[in-house]
């Protein structure tokens, strides 16, 4: 399954940035995470617990950040084990740029594959889900970041 899409932040680069590397936020954003940890500057661990069609299922897994260009591009892999449901790795390329002083422009392109009986469930249900999960995790982490501007 490959996926792209971008969105605007009502917030500075440095802040979007920061964000993105602050578990607390990530964890609040993703749908499902019961727990994200960081275990060094480049990795955590994930329990999410996630329902795709009639699949509920727990995930847990480790992501690592590669290809670090602060503040403005990151990849983020994963893998993660969903026991019998099956298992989904994948990753992210992630860009920041300036829409003027006090917004960012999110780009991003994820590559992921699915196995188990997960992929059973076919392509089509499972890239829908993928969709409203990445525009869940979008709106969450927008209005995070945006509130915590407007915070500051």
């Amino acid at each position: 399954m490959d996926m792209n899409g971008s969105e605007r932040i009502e917030a500075p680069v440095e802040t979007v940035w920061q964000a993105l590397n602050d578990p607390e936020i990530l964890r609040q954003a993703i749908p499902g995470c019961e727990s994200l940890d960081k275990t060094s500057d480049t990795t955590m661990t994930a329990k999410v617990v996630l329902k795709i069609g009639p699949i509920k299922a727990k995930f847990e897994g480790a992501v690592e950040l590669q290809n670090l260009n602060p503040p403005f591009s990151y990849t983020i892999a994963g893998e993660g084990k969903g026991g019998l449901a099956g298992f989904a790795k994948g990753g992210a390329d992630v860009s920041l740029a300036a829409d003027g002083p006090n917004a960012t422009i999110l780009s991003y392109t994820v590559k992921a594959e699915v196995g188990g009986k997960i992929a059973q469930l076919g392509s089509r249900l499972i890239d829908s889900t993928s969709k409203k999960l990445a525009g869940e995790f979008f709106a969450k982490f927008g209005e995070l970041v945006g509130n915590s501007v407007a915070v500051a």
